[in-house]
């Protein structure tokens, strides 16, 4: 008797196709796992040189701010105008309105503020008022630097403000004559 109990034998065609069949799943694995990992690796970009690379990694870990010592012996540093402060500290917020200052050169705004009068305003400019710090947030501007930025800005918007003027700067004084024994 036969050893196939009724079973038909099978062929080998049949044999390739269950072959076939049986690696085709694992294959389709392996194909979307190298497709993934290949499509991770392209969407991160890759530096061309070495010195490109530290650029970033210089640019990424800069620091905020930067702490500058002044020397204190190098004498008065000459006063800024009142455009030159504006441009360099109080554009950052009354250049765009930021936090409810008043814009430059819009009058609508300006006008209550120039209506209490020059003395108040630079009071306010140099002690902080609402929202802004004291002398706009840099410490080193003179009083006469903060009066000269204010009226500048009031003036823009329809004040007649007199800027002050800058002191002139002082010869050095002589050398002390050494005591007299």
């Amino acid at each position: 008797m036969s050893d196939h109990h009724g079973k038909p034998p099978t062929t080998v065609g049949q044999f390739i196709i269950a072959t076939l069949g049986g690696l085709f799943a694992p294959g389709l694995v392996i194909f979307m796992i190298v497709k993934m990992v290949m499509g991770i690796q392209n969407g991160h970009p890759q530096d061309q040189d070495a010195a490109a690379a530290e650029k970033t990694v210089v640019e990424r870990i800069k620091p905020v701010g930067e702490v500058a010592l002044k020397d204190a012996s190098a004498g008065p540093a000459a006063a800024k105008s009142g455009e030159q402060v504006f441009n360099e500290v109080c554009i950052a917020c009354h250049g765009t309105g930021a936090l409810g200052s008043p814009k430059f050169g819009d009058s609508g705004a300006w006008g209550p503020r120039i209506s209490q009068g020059y003395d108040t305003l630079v009071k306010h400019a140099l002690a902080g008022i609402r929202a802004m710090p004291a002398r706009g947030g840099n410490p080193d501007l003179s009083d006469i630097e903060v009066a000269g930025a204010v009226a500048y800005m009031a003036n823009k918007a329809g004040a007649n403000f007199k800027a002050p003027e800058a002191p002139k700067a002082e010869a050095a004084p002589a050398a002390a004559e050494p005591a007299k024994k």
